[in-house]
């Protein structure tokens, strides 16, 4: 089979499953290990797949978004373990802004024992916060359908009032030159707001953003330090290592 046949096949299994690993490609192609690898890097390079853990899967569509209620159900143990590591760079005395999403709301309750005063914009983090009894501030904003963020012109505005030690923010797209990204224009100027206004940034991230590309650019990929798992492909863990901090936490 020559190369370009083993690489439209390999994108026609994607369509199919998904996801498929290595030797699943392997098996089905006859091809080496080594050679689906080669194969897999060029059709990442071509922004036609992206490497995962032990395989590749298909880029998600731009403008796709997962809603509050399917994120929440998705990669639990991963991000309880990335709100562990994340908070762990929280120091008392601190004033912090959370991101509307699962990931940060993950750090709430680990919390309580910090010293701090939150700003968020999400909405289901608020409650959260009041149970925990942390000091909470509201930025204004247009509530977001779907992920219960405050998004839009007033939210950062409102965001350019306070000055924060540390940001943590969730993302839907990590690349390597094309740096933080996510579906929606209006919650980008969001986040870009609250790494503006923060002596150091946090990205949480469980390993399904790394090699994704969404519709609006947040930052460049060395504005922030990235928390993620051990799950996250060696391939994108030295790509990424080399233009910022990593933080890997074992499951």
């Amino acid at each position: 089979m020559l190369t370009i046949e083993r690489q439209e096949f390999i994108i026609g299994l994607l369509k199919e499953k998904e996801i498929v690993s290595v030797r699943q490609i392997c098996e089905s192609t006859g091809a080496s290990e080594s050679t689906i690898r080669r194969d897999l890097t060029e059709l990442e390079n071509k922004q036609l797949i992206k490497r995962v853990h032990g395989g590749a899967s298909l880029l998600k569509k731009k403008r796709a978004e997962p809603t509050l209620l399917e994120k929440t159900a998705q990669y639990q143990a991963e991000k309880e373990a990335i709100a562990k590591k994340a908070v762990t760079f929280v120091e008392d005395g601190d004033s912090i802004y959370l991101d509307a999403g699962t990931s940060t709301m993950q750090m709430i309750p680990l919390l309580k024992e910090k010293s701090v005063v939150v700003v968020t914009n999400g909405i289901p983090h608020v409650q959260l916060l009041m149970e925990y009894g942390i000091e909470t501030y509201v930025i204004a904003g247009k509530a977001k359908k779907g992920t219960a963020a405050l998004i839009g012109t007033k939210a950062v505005d409102a965001i350019k009032e306070f000055r924060f030690d540390k940001c943590f923010l969730g993302i839907n797209g990590i690349h390597a030159s094309q740096g933080f990204t996510t579906p929606d224009p209006e919650e980008a100027n969001v986040k870009q707001a609250a790494i503006e206004q923060s002596q150091a940034s946090y990205i949480l991230a469980d390993p399904t953003k790394f090699g994704e590309v969404s519709f609006a650019s947040v930052a460049n990929i060395e504005m922030a330090t990235i928390i993620t798992t051990d799950e996250i492909s060696t391939e994108q863990q030295e790509k990424i290592a080399k233009l910022t901090t990593l933080e890997v936490v074992s499951l």
